[in-house]
């Protein structure tokens, strides 16, 4: 491989990227879609299960899933970086804690045991309420080799918000290793690192090992979206890597086509291979120690990583090329699209938290329904969709405490859109 020239100065201000925010809420949004295919979904075991399930969600879920998880991750790491320079390390777990700690023990309170209240309502022979089953699910009891998940129980579970329980250890975590890490020996890794990544597709391929690695030996964990939690957590670190420095964004906008090609060609291998380990009788791609189970989830350990230089390095690359053209027209108002965009990237903790619950509750009454696979589908989402956008805008976003209890900042004012020369956009943050 040959060196290429890339700016050495290390990462500054951060700079406005509404990519990422973007990216964000595509895959809460995405989430809905994701989850009420699983109602039909012949292998999962989710909540609330249609009488006639099929394959071809567990093909077409593939595609996201190698993706949009650890797409979250690592933009979370990305802002990590930045907000333990601003705070300082135990500002940034302070922040950490009221941001994802408080909406996951409110959540958890609340909203969390609805999904297994309901699978139990499942069985015609099970009447009990929520109310009496509530006791039930909280009785829980501290299990350390179960980390990050220590609460334990015969009901409990983290269900969907398993991606806040990890986000917020790995933050804390993060936190105490920074705080106790000299600054000297940071600099020197993040230096060494900058100059790997001078070679042209070290950037891809570097990062990919271990993730490939930890993803074949520790196993994937269908609870976590088809991927190990250790697997997160090598995300969360290596996007509060790259946002130390300007030249791992550049070298991720030069190697986004590289990154492309291996996406796909790891994809186009991978996911066909799954697929015969998956339909092989006694075999379990997610755990076998087998020579083809390994194999397929090193093709798909690397895949994932592939995927977030492609994704990220394309869109930075087309967002330097439109650097020059302005937003806005000087003066004008942002446009529809954009207040939307301003108002998804205030809301995305409060809807993922939002999304399942009512998820479960749509699917729950409809697949009671006498009714084609495709019009349930689509009726669990409409209706999903409309549901948690409007739980959002009347219960949560108008006041004060509610935003607090959802993760939110500030004033319960109309969302904010960033133009060339307006303010930033008020947002909430995973």
């Amino acid at each position: 491989m040959t060196a290429a020239p890339i700016d050495p100065s290390p990462a500054g201000m951060p700079e406005r990227r509404p990519e990422l925010d973007a990216i964000r809420a595509l895959v809460v949004v995405g989430l809905v879609f994701f989850h009420s295919g699983l109602v039909f979904d012949t292998r999962d075991d989710f909540y609330v299960k249609n009488a006639e399930t099929t394959d071809a969600t567990t093909i077409v879920a593939g595609f996201a899933v190698v993706w949009a998880m650890p797409m979250l991750f690592l933009i979370a790491g990305l802002g990590s970086w930045h907000s333990l320079r601003r705070r300082g390390a135990g500002g940034f777990a302070v922040e950490r804690l009221l941001r994802l700690g408080v909406p996951l023990v409110f959540a958890t309170l609340t909203l969390l045991p609805i999904a297994p209240w309901i699978r139990l309502r499942t069985d015609p022979a099970y009447h009990e309420s929520y109310l009496e089953f509530l006791p039930r699910f909280l009785d829980v009891h501290l299990d350390l080799s179960a980390f990050p998940f220590i609460l334990q129980g015969e009901h409990f579970e983290s269900g969907h918000l398993w991606f806040v329980v990890m986000l917020l250890v790995y933050a804390l975590v993060l936190a105490a290793l920074v705080s106790r890490l000299p600054r000297d020996l940071g600099r020197r890794i993040r230096e060494s690192l900058a100059a790997a990544v001078r070679r042209r597709g070290a950037v891809v391929f570097l990062p990919a090992v271990p993730i490939a690695l930890i993803t074949a030996l520790h196993g994937m964990e269908e609870a976590f979206a088809g991927w190990s939690r250790w697997a997160y957590l090598l995300f969360f670190l290596f996007g509060f890597v790259l946002a130390s420095d300007e030249r791992f964004r550049t070298a991720m906008r030069r190697d986004a086509i590289t990154a492309s090609v291996c996406a796909l060609v790891l994809l186009a291998v991978g996911m066909p291979g799954f697929l015969i380990v998956a339909g092989t009788p006694g075999a379990d791609p997610f755990t076998d120690m087998t020579a083809p189970a390994l194999g397929v989830r090193v093709l798909y350990g690397a895949a994932g990583w592939c995927c977030l230089v492609a994704i990220l390095g394309l869109l930075d690359r087309r967002r330097t090329a439109r650097k020059a053209r302005p937003d806005t027209v000087p003066g004008s108002g942002p446009g529809a699209g954009m207040r939307l965009y301003g108002y998804l990237a205030a809301a995305v903790l409060p809807l993922y938290i939002l999304h399942q619950p009512i998820v479960v509750a749509v699917a729950y009454g409809v697949v009671q329904w006498d009714a084609p696979i495709a019009v349930k589908y689509l009726s669990i989402v409409g209706a999903s969709l409309v549901l948690t956008v409007i739980a959002y805008d009347l219960l949560v976003r108008r006041t004060r405490p509610t935003r607090f209890l959802f993760g939110m900042r500030g004033l319960p004012a109309r969302e904010k859109v960033r133009t060339r020369s307006g303010p930033a956009i008020q947002r909430g943050e995973l």
